[in-house]
């Protein structure tokens, strides 16, 4: 069977098992958004999947094509339930792995097969009745359905159901005395339980309560169980031998690409699975669309992937924001008070363009977003006094290394750089940052208190987070397009210094 993709449009790619996590994930906070997806399936190992953004708009069309198909709920759950069932064909494998005891080991194998072969057919059934639309769904539709009526699948399926239903079928007593235990044929005697039960059952009287021991049933077996098992095959020689053939003719009964698109439709799963309760509670997800030469960038009610997750159980909480970039302009300058939302800002835009280019849905009612080729980000880090060099040499150290990596296709995303130096200082290193963006053309947002950014060229555009027009201290996390004023940075240099009217009247009558 010729390999089929659900990442990738055609044969031949792959993602890294080893990747690892990009350098601007952390300041994103898209690892913390990977961990929650990837909480619960931890056996699929699908992180590599969620580090590895594609770069091409095919690829992206395809799997978004896929997550079409699967947001009907009909075909979400048909394909949820056979998931369900491959973790409990991997539970039987690994299981069968540890048994030592060849007859007991043999039982597990069949019991996997028949998990394996019925979860099979139960998929081919459900996705010949689903309206797909998505060119990676419809391939393995049609490979599954090939594979499910071949001749070596049938004779699977046939031997592995009689030979169940043969071993069903085996009746055996125990003799127990002392210590001594002894298995013979089943010779009709009477099950004592059922004669028991008919015995007492005059005597019940409304509703009693259930004495019966509720025994667990465990894969483990002990010395004794495994003797009586062999005495068993012994009765049953030839049974037990078909068992031994089956096991021995069937070790890798479970098909590659099988199990290759059980572990990539994890990678969707995951992540719907995630997003749909925050699509019930209100929050708007999108397929957005992706340009690989179109810069012209927007996006409508988005908001922080990372922050809805933890707030999954209050996303009232949440406001999303807007914004848009058209024609020749490149640079957003976001600035405004302190905690106003200005930093979850801009790592939304970078989370945006992240799933973006992973085919998933998007935080936001709508989204036009750009195919990068690397996100660069420089956040505030606290001073590592091994490096033996002051924090505005790191600063200037980071922001060389990524202006040597940056190309005109990459994304850049700066969170209040230089705001360790003195404002004169930050705004001259700024303007010469800023040039430097302005020659790339590289999409940027720049979370600044230098307003006069702003207004540095044709490129840029003005963000500012905005407060209460009743209450200046109460902000209203809304981030909206609008020239810089410079009234929000002195308010908080004011709170900074404890001169707001407040704090002033306090130190008065103190």
């Amino acid at each position: 069977m010729n390999p089929i993709s659900m990442l990738f449009p055609s044969a031949g790619h792959a993602v890294s098992e080893n990747a690892q996590p990009p350098a601007y994930f952390d300041d994103l906070n898209l690892n913390q958004v990977v961990d929650w997806l990837t909480a619960s399936k931890q056996e699929y190992n699908l992180k590599a999947y969620y580090y590895t953004a594609v770069q091409d708009e095919e690829t992206i069309q395809f799997r978004q094509e896929i997550v079409r198909d699967l947001l009907e709920e009909t075909t979400l759950t048909r394909l949820q339930t056979f998931a369900a069932q491959m973790v409990i064909l991997r539970r039987y494998r690994k299981l069968i792995g540890e048994l030592v005891h060849q007859n007991h080991r043999e039982g597990w194998f069949l019991e996997a097969v028949l998990v394996y072969v019925r979860a099979v057919i139960q998929l081919a059934q459900d996705l010949n009745d689903a309206e797909l639309r998505s060119r990676g769904l419809m391939a393995f539709r049609q490979a599954l359905d090939a594979y499910a009526r071949s001749s070596e699948f049938q004779r699977l399926v046939d031997e592995a159901e009689q030979l169940k239903q043969d071993l069903s079928a085996v009746r055996y007593c125990i003799l127990i005395k002392d210590t001594t235990v002894k298995v013979r044929p089943y010779e009709g005697e009477a099950d004592y339980s059922i004669e028991v039960e008919k015995t007492f059952e005059k005597f019940k009287q409304g509703a009693v309560k259930d004495y019966l021991i509720k025994l667990n049933i465990v894969s483990s077996m002990n010395h004794v169980e495994a003797q009586i098992l062999d005495l068993v095959a012994r009765l049953n020689p030839e049974l037990f031998d078909r068992l031994h053939r089956f096991y021995a003719d069937h070790a890798q009964f479970a098909a590659d690409f099988i199990l290759a698109f059980d572990r990539e439709m994890q990678f969707y799963l995951a992540y719907l699975e995630t997003i749909l309760p925050l699509m019930k509670s209100g929050l708007k997800f999108c397929l957005p669309v992706v340009s690989r030469k179109n810069k012209a960038v927007n996006a409508v009610d988005a908001f922080d992937l990372a922050l809805a997750i933890q707030l999954r159980e209050n996303t009232a909480r949440i406001v999303p924001n807007d914004f848009h970039l058209q024609d020749k302009e490149r640079v957003i300058i976001v600035s405004g008070p302190n905690q106003g939302g200005k930093t979850t800002f801009a790592r939304m835009f970078g989370q945006l363009h992240h799933l973006a280019c992973l085919g998933l849905p998007v935080p936001g009612r709508e989204a036009r977003l750009f195919c990068f080729d690397d996100i660069f980000t420089h956040f505030e880090r606290e001073e590592d006094i091994r490096k033996l060099r002051g924090k505005l040499n790191e600063e200037l150290a980071r922001m060389r290394q990524i202006f040597e990596q940056a190309t005109p296709n990459s994304l850049i995303i700066l969170n209040e750089p230089f705001n360790s130096t003195t404002l004169k200082d930050a705004l001259f290193l700024s303007r010469k940052i800023m040039q430097r963006i302005l020659e790339l053309d590289s999409l940027c947002v720049w979370v600044t208190f230098l307003t006069e950014l702003a207004s540095a060229a044709e490129k840029t555009v003005s963000m500012i987070s905005t407060v209460d027009a009743e209450d200046v201290a109460r902000r209203t996390f809304r981030i909206i397009r609008r020239p810089a004023d410079g009234l929000a940075y002195a308010i908080t240099i004011a709170e900074k210094h404890r001169l707001t009217y407040e704090k002033l009247k306090e130190r008065i009558q103190a």
